[in-house]
This record gives structure tokens, sequence and C-alpha cells, in this order.
């Protein structure tokens, strides 16, 4: 460069040096400007890699740093709200686990696939289409190696000794599952280029372990085989509409139900192999090539059994040391990418699939309230039952933390990581996705989505508009008491809050404002009609 301008300077006052030094200008600015494009070109191609940590039946106030009160410690998950961004009001899109994963992973409401809108066991056919895409689909087309590690709970077409749809036997424990033949349709077949999985919750039969396809042990026995029934002066109680006589039985939130396992599986040893599995994956990946690691957790969903580390820990009871288990499952994630020299271009999610199983009597018990000033729990259609911790983290692509107030739903994550990775989503796919990209950029104005569909356990409906939310019946729809209420003569049909004044949804406006009503009650059949 020294040389030229000395070119240039021994050229001015000769015969074409204004010319040469027009053309040397230009020269220069040409060069800043491809300079310029290419470094930004080069930051757009340098795809992230994407670790997606989605917690179960973990609430939005376990978070200490969400809620100062909480009284359990969360440092890692912390760390991750402060370097990162904290989303205020994000919601899954239904308030149980099926639907919830179902709407993550195709960006659609699960209501769309009826096999997909309610829970599910362990032996029940896959509930997504067979040419959906998903996001894996998505991002393995836009170069990523994919991967999941964790608990699947979308269904499995299991192969049989009698070539009959797989079932158990409620009353013996039995299936007719052949577990020395791979599964005919699993996580491999919507866009995972590598699966471990556990087939759905912990406390669901069977308890194995799959890895792309296959049976890990197919040496199967039964739960209490291993496990006792009961533990001596255990009283069976809190979890009885869930559980029964013939299901193992400990204390409040330690059961699991009667079913086939590998001989080698252990209940409490499950989460730990889960963060194995994925700290092998991600040592052998390279900085070359992104990859999708989704590790979907089996806790802090009951049995819960937190390690010897955590047990007494927390000031909310065994589910409190449990969920200490999640916070220490981020913070290996984040050593182990950090070790291999990838923390830097991780874009870390940290979610959950439905807001906490938490009643109002653990709250008074312990002083704790997981959903956070939310009504309701796990199951229902209220915002207890589908606010959900949303916590987005990217060392190299988010340089300044923030909290976003804006309505986001975890269908969103599929439009939002397909832009980012420069992929279009086909028509007919990922039609409940919202891209949610400028927020990341650090635009907090943003507007994501005008509304928001939920959908409880029991099959209620609501809508939310900005700070109003309707729901179109009378209870909980889900696992708090009432469930469902039928109207009185002349009395509200449903339930509308202005959620600005009433987090707590307590004062029921729907006589007060029946235009609105109207309204939006076809604005969400109207949602609920798309396709």
């Amino acid at each position: 460069m020294s040389k030229f301008f000395y070119q240039v300077k021994k050229n001015i006052g000769t015969q074409g040096g204004y010319s040469f030094l027009l053309f040397g200008i230009a020269s220069i600015l040409i060069v800043i400007l491809l300079l310029g494009f290419s470094n930004r070109h080069s930051s757009l191609v340098k795809k992230p890699n994407v670790v997606i940590l989605f917690a179960d039946d973990m609430g939005y106030g376990d978070i200490q740093s969400l809620n100062p009160l909480s009284r359990i410690k969360t440092p890692a998950i912390d760390g991750l709200v402060k370097s990162g961004i904290s989303f205020e009001n994000a919601h899954a899109s239904a308030s149980v686990c099926t639907p919830s994963r179902y709407g993550l992973l195709t960006g659609r409401y699960a209501f769309r696939t009826p096999e997909a809108a309610g829970g599910i066991g362990g032996f029940t056919p896959s509930v997504i289409e067979k040419e959906r895409l998903t996001l894996a689909s998505i991002l393995k087309d836009a170069g990523y190696t994919t991967a999941i590690t964790g608990k699947w709970h979308l269904g499995l077409n299991w192969a049989t000794k009698d070539q009959k749809v797989a079932q158990i036997n409620a009353s013996t424990g039995y299936s007719n599952v052949d577990y020395s033949l791979p599964v005919k349709s699993g996580p491999n077949d919507f866009g995972f280029d590598y699966s471990f999985i556990h087939p759905a919750s912990l406390d669901i039969p069977p308890y194995v372990f799959l890895e792309n396809g296959q049976v890990v042990d197919p040496n199967i026995i039964l739960t209490t085989d291993i496990y006792p029934t009961r533990k001596e002066n255990t009283e069976f109680s809190w979890d009885k509409k869930h559980s029964d006589e013939r299901a193992v039985y400990w204390e409040k939130g330690v059961w699991w139900r009667l079913g086939e396992m590998s001989a080698s599986f252990r209940v409490e040893d499950c989460l730990e192999t889960i963060v194995e599995q994925a700290e092998n994956f991600i040592g052998i990946q390279s900085a070359e090539q992104p990859f999708l690691l989704y590790m979907p957790l089996t806790g802090p969903h009951t049995p819960w059994l937190p390690s010897n580390e955590s047990k007494g820990k927390s000031g909310a009871g065994l589910y409190g040391d449990f969920v200490m288990d999640i916070d220490q499952v981020v913070a290996r994630i984040s050593s182990k990418l950090e070790a291999e020299g990838l923390l830097d271009n991780t874009l870390i999610i940290f979610s959950s699939d439905n807001g906490a199983y938490w009643p109002a009597e653990e709250i008074l018990l312990h002083g704790h309230d997981s959903n956070k000033g939310s009504r309701g729990q796990k199951g229902d259609v209220w915002n207890g039952g589908h606010r959900v911790p949303l916590i987005i983290s990217w060392p190299s692509g988010i340089k300044k933390s923030n909290t976003y107030k804006g309505l986001v739903s975890l269908t969103d994550i599929y439009a939002t990581l397909a832009s980012l990775t420069g992929k279009r989503i086909p028509a007919g796919e990922g039609i409940d996705s919202k891209d949610f990209g400028p927020v990341l950029a650090g635009d907090m104005s943003f507007t994501t989505r005008e509304n928001m569909v939920h959908h409880s356990s029991g099959g209620m409906f609501a809508i939310r508009e900005g700070d109003w939310k309707y729901i179109d019946g009378l209870g909980s729809g889900g696992f708090t008491y009432p469930f469902k209420i039928n109207p009185e003569e002349n009395g509200p049909e449903g339930q509308l809050y202005q959620l600005n004044q009433d987090p707590l949804e307590t004062t029921n406006l729907f006589e007060a404002f029946p235009e609105k009503i109207i309204r939006m009650k076809e604005k969400l059949e109207a949602l609920k009609r798309a396709r």
C-alpha cells in the first residue's frame, strides 16, 4: 500500500497524474467494500451450532435469576441468562409433554394432528406424520449433523411378536414388543442422523434405551424384578391420579409404573446416561461442520430421583433437588462445548416442555412458587400450564444480555433457526411458527406474533391477543381442580382475562366485554381451521 501512495505522489503534477490519483482512490474504495462484504458474508455463512436443552416439567420460577424468591440454586442457567436473552412471555404450544414436543419439532400446533394432541404412552405409534419436515430435517438440509439424546415421547413404531400394534398388558406389565428388532419408525426417520433415546417419560414403560432405533439391551425383565413396589411405612397418596397399586411407589414424587425394563437399565441413572451420550457426541464434532444437538431431558419430571450431590440441597424438596441436577446438566454441556473449542459459536437454547407439576399444596409446603405468579400448573389452560422459561445464549452472536417481553411460542424456534441457517420453509410446513431472529440481533421492540393459541391436557382451548386471553370453557382444563365447570343458566360460558392487570387470571371479565368475546372466539376458530 505504501508503494502505491509513493507512486501516486510521484505522478501528481505529471501528465495523467490526476487520473492516476482518481483511479487509485477508486481502487482503494473497492478493496474496502470487498473486504467489508467478505467479513459480513463470512459471519453470515458461519452457521452456529445449536444445542437445545429441553427440561421436562420445569417451571419459570425455578430459575433464580428469573425469580429471586426461588429456593433452588441454578448458577449454570443463571449464567445463560446473564450472557444471553431471556424471554419473559414464552409459552409451550400445549401444557403437556407430547403436544409440546410436537410443536417444537414441527412448528405446528399439535391439535392439528389429533394423534399428537394429547398424552401418549411408551407403546403408541409415531405421532409425527411420515412426510412431515421437522426442525432436524430443516437443519440437516442446511448442512448440519443432527442428533438427539434424551426423552422422545412422540411415539415409536415397534416391531411386535404377533405383527399387531404394540400394546402392554396392564395386569402383567408385559407387552407384545420384540425388543430384538429395530423400531420401524423413530427419530432417525425424522431428520436425526444419530439418536439415543428413552421412549417416553421416566414414569412410563418400557424402560429401555434405543440407539439409532435398536434397543441397546434386549434382555427384558419387569421393573418389580429390581425395584420393590413399596418402601416400608410409605403411604400411597399424592400421585394416585397418575399411578395405581401395581406401580412402584416409594414416596411423594418417587414412583413409576409397572412394565418391561432392560436388565441393565436403572431409573436413577437415566439422566446421567443421557448426558454422557450427549458429551460423547459433542466430543466428536468439528468446528468445520455445524451440528444440532437436541437434548430433551427426563427431569425434573417424576420420578424425582436427585443425585447424591444434590439431594437435600434445595429448599423445595426432592423436586427442587432434581432441578439442581438439571442445572448441572447445563453446566456440563457448556463445559464440554468450551473444552472442545465450540462454545463461542454455539447457540444454546434452554426451555421446558410445559409448566411445573406443582399444585398449590407444594407452594404452601415449601414456600416456593415453581410457576412464579402464574395460575395453575402443568396440564392447565391457565398460564401455569404453558408459560415456560426460554433462554438463548450465543457468545459470538448475542453481544448484549437482555429480556424480551413480547409473545413467543416454542413453535417459533422452528422458523427462527430455519431463517438463521438460510433455509426456506416449504409451503404447508411450520405454519404456526414465527421468526424472532431480530430479537437475537438485539431488537427488543420487535413484535414476534399478534396472537397465540393455547391447548390444555384436557382439550380446552384459549387464545392470547396482546394482554387479553380468552378461554373457551370454564375450569382449568387440566390437572387443577375443578377440571371443567358446566356453565350456569345465563352465566359465563368461558373466561376472559386482561393479563397486564390480572396476571393470575382471577377476575373473569367474560360478561363485561361481549363484543371482544365474539371477536376472539371467531379468531380462535379461524386459527384452529387453518392448514
